[in-house]
């Protein structure tokens, strides 16, 4: 049988693109080369936005995906910016969750294969993917795929898009020839997961001009991320950072690099983890090619700070989820597809502003002199005083102030992300789902709007449908204080709003119909 979508990668972007897939009612697979899911802990911060778009996925018992990982992380109200000493406060942050939460990424994993096989879609451990091909004329057949099972037997899997979730060194990217451009590797990390005699309560760095960097944060169970840099482990050829990356980390070189930068050990033992990490810095020439498409660090890889790749790769797939999601039931315009809304044009656009950030970072964090000092100094000093830099920074790091480009003449909340006390009850967060938007009823201008969620006989009613539900909606504070009426798309940004209630008979109807109706008879498969 011919799948509608294959997703290659079972880690938590391949997991998530799928379970949002199949929430959409998408017939997909995921198949992972590894024999079982992780147990390595890799990334361990995730942000508020992260946090939101796991809340769109209900495990069945009332509770979202986010709530299970919340019973088992650890909250953290304040992160870094590149290690320095002042921190960004997420405390004021509008969203449910105004914090970090400190998990090991190898439970996110297993939450969302938990989910998929309650849902019975099959992931199928220990298929390695060997080849995908694609007609050049995408008129109808199928990409195809190679696989190989555990068994050493290979076939061919069929189906009409493929999502390349399978990391760094994509088998689906070279497959079809996307270029992956980008900064070769300078700079030699070490990071571990380890037991410490020495007890931390909070996240402490130590960087020392002359000698390093380390991090040390607390991770639930007692366990400590401890992440760093010598020196002398800066500055080096790509070769070389390549030939030492495959070299393995011993513990006895932990407390070697530990005691030479911070003049203790703090007592390792026990270490879980123990890798090398690099600051290459790439992203795909484009993340989609025909029907095959990239999502996570298939797309983009960069300097590990903060738990970004994780969380943009998690955005990515709830932005890709939806669309691809549309595009298989027949209903996605092509301005979702190939034009300025599409995944491609939209998350190429953040991988760009991540690779800035986490290049900024990298000098922050890894230029070791006087200069470089100062630079720390004064960069950490704007973050204490407040104000613009560190709200910029704590938008875009917790992932909440990212937005898409707006169509010119638009209203200023296109494409920004709606707040989730919009909605009363359970709020917009966990209301939204990947098969439909959701038109947002303010009432009549004079603040009467009630936010219970419930349409009361609303005059957008007869908009609402199979792909638009109508919900009214609370007045909320800036830019949304005045809003009449919001449609906003099945990943929480907006997709059109007005201030006017005389514009709604001449404007929202075509915006709902430009949004959920094909601007030309299609089956989704269209050459991009």
């Amino acid at each position: 049988m011919e799948l509608d979508v294959l997703v290659v990668g079972g880690g938590p972007v391949g997991l998530m693109s799928a379970a949002l897939l199949d929430a959409a009612g998408v017939r997909v697979e995921v198949y992972e080369r590894n024999p079982e899911p992780s147990t390595v802990s890799k990334a361990t911060t995730m942000h508020p936005r992260t946090l939101e778009v796991l809340s769109m996925l209900d495990v069945g018992d009332g509770r979202r995906v986010s709530d299970v990982l919340l019973g088992e992380g650890r909250k953290v109200p304040k992160t870094h910016f590149a290690t320095l000493p002042s921190r960004l406060d997420y405390t004021g942050l509008d969203t449910p969750f105004p914090f970090v939460l400190m998990n090991p990424q190898w439970r996110t994993e297993h939450v969302l294969a938990d989910h998929l096989r309650a849902r019975s879609v099959p992931v199928r451990y220990g298929t390695e993917v060997k080849a995908v091909s694609q007609p050049e004329s995408l008129s109808g057949e199928p990409v195809l795929v190679t696989v190989v099972g555990a068994d050493g037997s290979e076939t061919t899997r069929a189906a009409r898009y493929v999502v390349g979730a399978d990391g760094a060194h994509s088998t689906v990217r070279k497959a079809v020839g996307i270029g992956f451009p980008g900064n070769p590797p300078s700079t030699l990390n070490f990071v571990a997961d380890v037991e410490l005699a020495e007890p931390f309560t909070e996240a402490e760095y130590f960087w020392r001009h002359d000698a390093g960097l380390v991090g040390v944060m607390p991770l639930p169970g007692g366990v400590y991320r401890v992440f760093g840099v010598e020196v002398g482990d800066v500055g080096l050829s790509a070769d070389e950072v390549r030939r030492r990356q495959g070299e393995p980390l011993t513990v006895e070189e932990l407390r070697a690099a530990l005691k030479r930068v911070c003049g203790t050990d703090f007592g390792v033992r026990n270490a879980l983890s123990l890798a090398r990490a690099s600051n290459s810095s790439r992203y795909a020439e484009q993340y989609r090619l025909g029907r095959v498409l990239l999502v996570g660090d298939a797309a983009h890889v960069h300097l590990p700070a903060g738990g970004q790749g994780l969380n943009v790769g998690l955005q990515d797939a709830t932005n890709l989820a939806w669309k691809l999601a549309a595009e298989v039931a027949g209903w996605a315009p092509e301005h979702v597809i190939s034009g300025p809304a599409a995944y491609d044009a939209e998350r190429r656009h953040v991988a760009h502003r991540l690779l800035d950030d986490t290049l900024a970072q990298d000098a922050l964090m890894h230029t070791f002199s006087p200069a470089g000092q100062a630079l720390r100094e004064k960069f950490s000093g704007f973050i204490a005083r407040g104000g613009e830099v560190s709200e910029e920074l704590s938008g875009w790091l917790s992932g909440l102030a990212v937005h898409y480009p707006q169509p010119e003449g638009s209203h200023p909340l296109v494409g920004t992300k709606a707040p989730d006390a919009v909605l009363g009850g359970e709020g917009l967060v966990r209301s939204l789902r990947p098969d439909r938007f959701m038109l947002l009823d303010f009432g009549d201008g004079d603040g009467d709007g009630d936010g219970d969620g419930v349409s009361h006989g609303s005059a957008l009613t007869e908009l609402g449908g199979a792909r638009v539900e109508v919900r009214s909606a609370r007045r909320h504070t800036g830019a949304w204080a005045t809003v009449r009426a919001a449609l906003i798309r099945p990943d929480g940004h907006v997709a059109y709003a007005t201030d006017s209630a005389e514009s709604l008979a001449e404007t929202l109807p075509d915006a709902v119909a430009a949004w959920t109706r094909p601007t030309a008879p299609n089956e989704g498969l269209v050459s991009v």
